[in-house]
């Protein structure tokens, strides 16, 4: 079995984050979102994986690679003649996956429990297509399918009257068929080939599309609080590694804190908490999990409370963060209490009693969020 994931689009929703950083590579509980959809392939010992990349994509190969770190090999196409919908992708594959069967997971979904089930649940019931449900309280966002009698009978996308609560994610499993369906799709009102379409013609022409229900939870991260959801979820669940640290200072027994990390006296650490090499924590800093902090970061005299995901070379004076994510190079240097945010890379945030004249400055992109 070989498997195609999706990590192209423009992550317009996520803008201005996305203007300067691919959607993928996104940190969530502090590696790419696109390393969950890694591992879980490479965990159920799919060694083929090719990923579907915008025209001129330069900024993931450097960060992925050719697949050694997951042992996997991976393969990178453009999707020629642009976003022409998912199941464009899925023809401008053919000729690399061939007969074998394959999952096609779209690159920017969050899961808890990987994949096996799945995989399992496709060869058990023998069906030529096999799409991961999820109930959500918005369906009219996603395709959304009808079933009767336990069988699905056609799928509709981002339908305006769901015949359900299920959503189909964006997890799916194929046999070479699903080619005799896109074939024969039309571009949808919006100009795109719908995968919903694809699915809804496999049922027609008499092919067996079968299903299954995530039961543990699922996140698509196409809007800024769906990051947020996402890191929380994946926080929560982490199984730190190791007992606490012999060293100067207050510590759980849920952490996992690199030898070389340094912790004054007066700092407390509780819960599940990852610390990078090279990081400081100093003063009278607290930081309670969980939460990530990434390498080389110097924290003084700050509170890092739980489901803060904290990138590389950061530094934070002051400051209590709180259900964020802090992206690599980040400086913050003003006793403020900073909750449910995104903070991209490189990002530097002062008091405004520092700077002259007095007020707030401001260097805003579009879709910002601002609260003062």
């Amino acid at each position: 079995m070989k498997a195609l994931i999706t990590a192209g689009g423009r992550g317009t929703r996520l803008r201005p984050i996305t203007n300067t950083i691919n959607k993928h590579l996104i940190p969530i509980a502090g590696k790419p979102m696109l390393f969950y959809a890694l591992e879980h392939l490479s965990n159920v010992g799919i060694k083929d994986i090719g990923i579907n990349i915008n025209i001129g994509e330069r900024e993931l190969q450097p960060v992925i690679g050719d697949g050694k770190k997951w042992g996997v090999k991976i393969t990178y196409r453009e999707q020629t003649g642009g976003a022409l919908g998912v199941a464009h992708i899925l023809r401008v594959w053919r000729d690399w996956i061939g007969d074998s069967s394959f999952i096609f997971y779209l690159g920017d979904n969050i899961v808890l429990g990987g994949v096996d089930k799945l995989i399992d649940k496709f060869k058990k019931d023998n069906v030529d297509a096999l799409l991961a449900l999820s109930i959500v309280k918005d369906p009219q966002r996603f395709g959304v399918p009808t079933i009767k009698n336990g069988v699905i009978i056609k799928v509709d996308e981002k339908p305006l009257r769901p015949a359900s609560n299920f959503a189909v994610t964006g997890l799916y499993i194929y046999n070479k068929n699903i080619f005799k369906a896109v074939d024969k799709i039309k571009p949808s009102a919006r100009g795109e080939l719908e995968i919903s379409d694809a699915h809804t013609s496999l049922i027609k022409q008499g092919y067996k599309v079968g299903y299954e229900e995530i039961t543990g939870w699922w996140k698509d991260t196409g809007k800024p609080e769906d990051l947020l959801e996402g890191n929380q979820l994946i926080l929560n669940n982490f199984s730190a590694q190791g007992g606490s640290r012999p060293m100067a200072g207050q510590f759980s027994i849920n952490n996992e804190i690199q030898k070389d990390v340094k912790i004054d006296n007066g700092v407390i650490v509780q819960g599940k908490v990852r610390i990078g090499k090279g990081t400081k924590i100093l003063g009278k800093s607290m930081i309670r999990g969980p939460v990530v902090i990434g390498e080389n970061c110097v924290i003084t005299d700050g509170y890092i409370a739980p489901f803060a995901s904290i990138g590389n070379n950061v530094e934070i004076y002051g400051a209590e963060i709180e259900n964020s994510i802090i992206m690599d190079g980040v400086d913050i240097h003003c006793r403020t209490r900073i909750v449910d945010s995104i903070i991209g890379s490189n990002v530097l945030i002062t008091p405004k009693t520092e700077t002259f004249p007095s007020g707030h400055k401001l260097i805003i992109g579009e879709n910002s969020v601002i609260e003062l």
